[in-house]
């Protein structure tokens, strides 16, 4: 079956910021400082047109030129001012992931890839799939802050939309970069929070001195 249309118009030739350890998954927020050169001419340039960045991760080769993963997601930016040392403080608001396509050759100081975005129209519509129960997300979840001496908010663990709560866990939990991509490229939000819910478990599984006591 072939991809359906995009409904709304997304940029064919797409600006790249690798950055391995950050995830950002389409409808949540992520919060940058932009500090190189490099890319503070990437943000000039993208103010001035459609205001959109693709967020990648890299997959080894040359440390100066690492290869890029082959899935990212496109952000819209929303917010932006300068910060205080000639640096831009923004967030970027997820939009759609991608496929690269291709890098292109482009006379410009940050990479740039031609985005395949028709694998992922899903990525449009918000509340499409909204995942399974929460039961077992929240006893991992529990389970993973106790190991390490955390508390969590039941109340707000609860009340939290589950789409929001997956996105948020999967942003901002210390996963290691592969563990991030492998939350990037599932296939849809059920998915992502089978992913997320397995990482947590297999975390208190490391733990040798028994499983972790739940929190009340």
């Amino acid at each position: 079956m072939a991809p359906r249309a995009l409904r709304i118009e997304l940029p064919q030739t797409l600006p790249v910021f690798p950055l391995d350890g950050a995830l950002l998954l389409p409808g949540a927020e992520l919060p940058l400082r932009i500090f190189e050169p490099r890319y503070l001419n990437m943000l000039d340039d993208v103010m001035t047109g459609a205001r959109m960045i693709g967020m990648v991760q890299t997959s080894g080769g040359d440390k100066a030129r690492p290869s890029l993963a082959r899935i990212g997601c496109a952000g819209r930016v929303t917010r932006f001012r300068d910060g205080a040392e000639g640096d831009y403080l923004i967030t970027l608001t997820g939009v759609c992931r991608f496929r690269i396509a291709e890098e292109l050759d482009l006379p410009t100081p940050y990479r740039q890839v031609r985005a395949d975005f028709a694998p992922f129209t899903d990525d449009l519509e918000p509340g499409r799939r909204t995942g399974g129960e929460r039961t077992r997300l929240a006893k991992a979840l529990r389970a993973y802050l106790n190991r390490r001496d955390l508390d969590v908010d039941d109340s707000a663990l609860n009340a939290a939309p589950l789409d929001e709560l997956v996105a948020g866990l999967a942003m901002s939990l210390p996963f290691s970069p592969a563990e991030k991509q492998a939350l990037l490229e599932a296939p849809d939000r059920g998915d992502r929070q089978d992913v997320l819910t397995a990482l947590l478990e297999i975390d208190a599984l490391g733990d040798d001195d028994g499983p972790p006591e739940t929190l009340q």
